[in-house]
């Protein structure tokens, strides 16, 4: 909530906030209980705070205000890091000084020092973001339309079992070893992997949550079954466990296991992989072995099972079988 307070004036409620002249700003509310005035103040701050003129809310003062708003939602420490470059760019400008033709340079300049188009499309829908949450909230009048490349095509890249195996063995710390393991056998994202503790691990049923009970993440998470191999490195870890935390170092919770990985990927002599390889390879690999899409969906955490099959239908063995069959007018002779 921003820094603003309730009081009350005339039989109602009123807001009040220091501004930045150091003068204390009061705004009649038209709410009658304590509850409705909480919730309008905060409208009412906005709009006063950032009300569109030509000194209005610059690009990086409303783009911090949606990284408060988001509070400690995983996008919120995202956009600490894309907003190094949006803001480099955008910051200075007011939304409606937003152009199609700034879109597009930034894009055309990010991409040629060599990042991703998938990368700037992600900067940019953060971009887009932050200006529709500035709208919803009244602080600017309308969004400026945010132009962004096109989202790549997904890599066709998918590592096999044994890939999968020497990239566990190649490497060199032990919780890198078993977080590669645990991409794969649960099929789980990075984020639920590295935040996943002891007590969702259930090895008496057989069973991993990764979910989370405040659900910080809007990105669907599975409970998913603990296969043998899995269970067998899960024992071990837990043996020698120091924190709560699944996969740790030090006894601390880790943040990232980016370079592990990438050093392990590298010592297995294996190419073009990423961490979200391991997600795609694990959903593929059960489709290519003939588990119904509907099961894969779960695994995945997709209440959509329609994007499970847009997404993996393909690599199922009898995919479009029928299809062909439908389409043949060849009739083979006998031959005597």
């Amino acid at each position: 909530m921003p820094d603003i307070s309730i009081g009350r004036l005339r039989g109602g409620y009123c807001v009040y906030w220091i501004g930045s002249d150091g003068k204390r700003v009061r705004h009649q509310l038209k709410a009658r209980t304590r509850a409705e005035a909480e919730a309008e103040a905060i409208d009412v701050f906005r709009a006063k705070r950032f009300a569109e003129s030509q000194t209005g809310a610059t690009v990086a003062e409303i783009w911090e205000e949606y990284r408060r708003d988001l509070g400690d939602k995983p996008t919120a420490t995202t956009m600490k890091f894309t907003g190094k470059a949006v803001l480099a760019h955008f910051g200075h400008y007011r939304p409606d000084q937003i152009t199609t033709e700034l879109c597009r340079s930034y894009a055309r300049n990010r991409m040629a020092a060599g990042i991703s188009q998938g990368a700037v499309h992600t900067e940019l829908g953060h971009l887009r973001s932050s200006m529709t949450f500035a709208e919803r909230n009244r602080m600017i009048q309308a969004a400026p339309h945010i132009e962004r490349p096109p989202k790549p095509t997904p890599k066709e890249r998918f590592l096999t079992k044994d890939e999968v195996a020497r990239l566990i063995e190649s490497a060199e710390a032990p919780h890198i070893g078993l977080a590669i393991h645990l991409l794969f056998a649960t099929a789980g994202r990075v984020g639920a992997v590295l935040d996943l503790t002891w007590d969702r691990v259930d090895m008496d049923r057989g069973i991993i949550n990764l979910r989370l009970e405040d659900a910080r993440t809007r990105k669907g998470r599975a409970i998913v079954p603990i296969n043998k191999g899995l269970m067998a490195a899960l024992q071990n870890a837990k043996g020698a466990a120091l924190s709560d935390y699944v996969v740790e170092w030090g006894g601390k919770r880790v943040s990232t296991i980016r370079k592990g990985f990438e050093g392990a990927v590298r010592r297995a002599g294996i190419t073009d992989v990423t961490l979200h390889t391991i997600r795609h390879s694990a959903a593929v690999a059960m489709v290519s072995s003939g588990i119904p899409i509907v099961q894969v969906a779960q695994y995945l955490g997709h209440s959509n099972t329609a994007i499970t099959f847009s997404t993996y239908g393909r690599f199922a063995p009898s995919h479009l079988a029928g299809a062909a069959e439908a389409l043949e007018f060849v009739k083979l002779r006998s031959v005597k």
